[in-house]
């Protein structure tokens, strides 16, 4: 049984559980050092109580400090950095009142004056409460930058997932057309058993279709079936003038692609090198590894680019560049395609892509 890895959450996934931690955390640590740096003076025990004192005074003021900077973030810029300024100097004002009276009560025969301890208390409290500000409102610039770049990413998959669908639904329907006019034909010339088979085949293609979701990716043996399908309906139009072939290699047969996206290709095939021949042509459809990649051919015997009337060297209708995008929406650069024309006739489309299965998709998720 397999292990699935544990994927740590996020530290701010909960903003509130995250300020808490850093709160206690933060104040903790500075606890603990102005502790250690009084021992390391020779400082008494006793010298601990104020240090104490102070940071509990230091924790209470920054939860309110932190209740008053939510609300200014909301503000415009510069009334937020007056009055965070202003609640900065009025809360390092009341800390050091506090820890100048504790340290007066503590040491009644000390003789440093009452002034002196004021601005030393202030000092120390100015500086800790203004580098927990700074923290404060650089923690949430952070987190307000990650929000903006989330969306961001929402926004670009929601138009790339629309994008997908519409490559998708810009499939040539010219076959679905041609199959309901010969679907009539034959109901016409009273060839009911083969008019309810095209129907059958035909209704299995389009159910496959409408299952699937536009944007999602099947594994290279399922696309291979659905062409199976759909060039079961077109031989029942063509006959023997259609002569598909399929070389798969096995090892090849679980990568994953875009769903429907070789169907274009035959579709074109059959378009321009099935029909305009009275002998009709081979299009065969084969698979293999290339090193890391999977090689892709779908070739026909037809007249390629070197009769009269020719398809288009680098677009077939929507064919081809709804592929080319459809690879580059999936798999970014790591993909190619090309066409070749042999002189004696024939057209072959070439396509590589990362050979990646459904586990390591997963993996990658």
């Amino acid at each position: 049984m397999a292990v699935l890895p544990i994927k740590p959450k996020p530290f701010f996934e909960d903003k509130n559980r995250a300020f808490w931690n850093l709160q206690s955390l933060g104040w903790f640590g500075a606890l603990v050092l102005r502790g250690l740096s009084g021992l390391a003076n020779s400082q008494p025990i006793s010298f601990l109580v104020p240090v104490l004192i102070s940071t509990v005074t230091g924790y209470s003021l920054t939860l309110l400090m932190a209740v008053i900077f939510r609300a200014l973030l909301k503000q415009r810029p510069f009334v937020t950095w007056v009055v965070s300024i202003a609640v900065v100097l009025v809360a390092a004002t009341a800390a050091a009142v506090i820890d100048a009276w504790v340290f007066s009560t503590q040491n009644r025969a000390s003789d440093t004056a009452g002034l002196q301890l004021f601005l030393g208390a202030f000092y120390i409290n100015i500086t800790l409460l203004g580098a927990w500000s700074a923290l404060y409102y650089a923690i949430n610039f952070f987190l307000t930058i990650e929000e903006q770049a989330d969306q961001l990413q929402r926004l670009e998959n929601q138009a790339s997932s629309a994008q997908l669908a519409m490559l998708r639904y810009q499939l040539n329907p010219h076959f679905l057309f041609n199959t309901l006019n010969s679907i009539s034909t034959l109901v016409l010339l009273k060839q009911t058993e083969r008019a309810n088979a095209m129907l059958s085949r035909l209704s299995s293609f389009l159910r496959y279709t409408l299952i699937n979701e536009p944007t999602a990716q099947v594994t290279l043996s399922q696309e291979v079936e659905t062409l199976k399908l759909y060039l079961e309906i077109e031989k029942m139009r063509f006959e023997d003038r259609l002569r598909p072939v399929f070389e798969i290699d096995p090892a090849v047969s679980r990568a994953r692609l875009p769903s429907l996206l070789l169907q274009p290709l035959v579709e074109n095939a059959i378009k321009y090198a099935v029909t305009p021949k009275e002998e009709g042509a081979e299009i065969s459809i084969t698979a293999q590894p290339a090193g890391e990649n999977v090689r892709i051919i779908v070739s026909d015997t037809g007249p390629g680019l070197n009769e009269t009337e020719v398809r288009p060297k680098t677009s077939m209708g929507v064919g081809l560049a709804n592929i080319r995008d459809r690879l580059f929406q999936a798999f970014g650069e790591r993909q190619s395609l090309e066409t070749r024309s042999t002189p004696g006739g024939g057209f072959s489309v070439i396509i590589e892509m990362p050979h990646v299965t459904e586990e390591q998709a997963k993996v990658a998720a």
